[in-house]
């Protein structure tokens, strides 16, 4: 599959949505450390843009997604936007155990009207389970991440995970303890990460 400009097709209420997101970030970013500081600059590329690909890869029957350590919304909240317009029907799960984000995460889906819930609570105590698709973006090492893909999804549901330069180190641990299939998908953001698409989890058998 050869993904398309991430934000390509999308119209200028879309883009309004997105940008009004991004002067939120920034502005809560000055109390609570939602990006980097060194991020603060190229903040639509680095993690709009970025976080802008996941949609290209969600099913059109999709209609579950859970977002863990969600942060400042990355990519959960950029991929519901996308969603309000594009796929209605999605309903969205963010999860963050930080309460300070937690309550930005609430105000963005307020002032934007999204179909998302936020969960302010650790990834282990979520009962929201049967994830259509499962994402997460600079939380933990692909092997952590396989264990909560394995708590949240069903049984036919699709990780999409974004890594680093790392990611192939990270596929091999992953594979010491986890038997899955993946696809790998390049970045249009970063030419040494990748998007990585996985299904099929289950623990490896000895």
């Amino acid at each position: 599959m050869e993904l398309g400009a991430p934000l390509r097709d999308v119209s200028r209420e879309t883009i309004d949505r997105l940008e009004h997101y991004q002067s939120l970030l920034l502005k809560w970013t000055d109390k609570i450390n939602l990006i980097a500081p060194s991020t603060i600059s190229t903040s639509w590329e680095r993690h709009v843009v970025d976080s802008a690909q996941i949609f290209q890869l969600l099913s059109s029957g999709s209609t579950k997604l859970t977002d863990i350590g969600s942060g400042g919304g990355l990519p959960g909240i950029v991929v519901a936007i996308l969603a309000k317009e594009k796929m209605p029907l999605l309903q969205s799960v963010l999860v963050e155990s930080d309460q300070r984000k937690a309550v930005f995460l609430r105000t963005v889906v307020r002032e934007l009207g999204l179909s998302v819930s936020v969960k302010a609570d650790r990834i282990e105590n979520v009962t929201e389970t049967g994830a259509d698709v499962l994402t997460a973006r600079a939380l933990a090492p692909l092997p952590k991440l396989l264990s909560y893909a394995v708590q949240l999804l069903k049984p036919d549901g699709i990780a999409l995970f974004q890594k680093g330069r790392t990611f192939e180190d990270e596929i091999s641990q992953a594979r010491d303890a986890w038997d899955f299939s993946i696809d790998l998908y390049p970045s249009h953001t970063d030419q040494e990460a990748r998007i990585l698409q996985i299904k099929d989890i289950r623990r490896a058998t000895k």
